[in-house]
């Protein structure tokens, strides 16, 4: 799967596209925006301090309402001021901060659940369980691209997946899993 290419999938009609984007999530022009979340939807720094700063804090009220949820789920609300429609919160952690190989891939994959739902044809994703959660780059973009193939055998309205890497030494990585795989 490189960058901006159409990687076609078994089993699904029609290709996914993915595509890598160094910067902000919240500036992304997608349907939807993940938030990298715990499984109580409280909204403190990283990427869901920016989505809240820059999407207002309805978008936390929203959460808050639907949560807790467990560990690995996914819950959509408004995405506020934000370009995006929706914000998908990906709880890919509890309240101990630590996830899991299985969580980062559940929240992943129900994340895209949700943006299917809700007929949404494209998603941006940040790096869960990097940063406050302690895994490395390549251990997560591993395991969200896994549940990314896996998703893709469905018949989905999501067409267009996003990754939104903030810095260029994280962006830097990510590409090299990328590369990686489309040997």
């Amino acid at each position: 799967m490189r960058s901006g290419s159409d990687p076609s999938t078994e089993g699904s009609d029609t290709p996914l596209k993915i595509d890598i984007y160094r910067g902000d999530i919240t500036d992304c022009e997608v349907d939807a925006i993940v938030n990298a979340a715990n499984n109580h939807l409280w909204m403190g720094a990283g990427v869901a301090g920016a989505i809240k700063r820059k999407g207002g804090i309805e978008i936390e009220t929203d959460a808050l309402s639907k949560g807790p949820i467990p560990v690995g789920e996914a819950v959509a609300t408004g995405a506020g001021r934000l370009k995006a429609r929706y914000v998908i919160h990906a709880a890919g952690m509890g309240q101990d901060l630590e996830p899991t190989e299985q969580s980062i891939r559940d929240s992943t994959l129900n994340s895209l659940k949700r943006a299917d739902e809700l007929n949404l044809q494209s998603i941006a994703f940040p790096l869960i369980g990097c940063g406050v959660g302690g895994f490395s780059v390549p251990q997560s973009a591993a395991l969200m691209l896994d549940a990314i193939s896996e998703f893709a055998q469905s018949d989905t309205t999501v067409k267009s997946i996003t990754f939104a890497i903030f810095t260029q030494d994280d962006y830097d990585q990510f590409r090299n899993v990328i590369d990686e795989r489309s040997v």
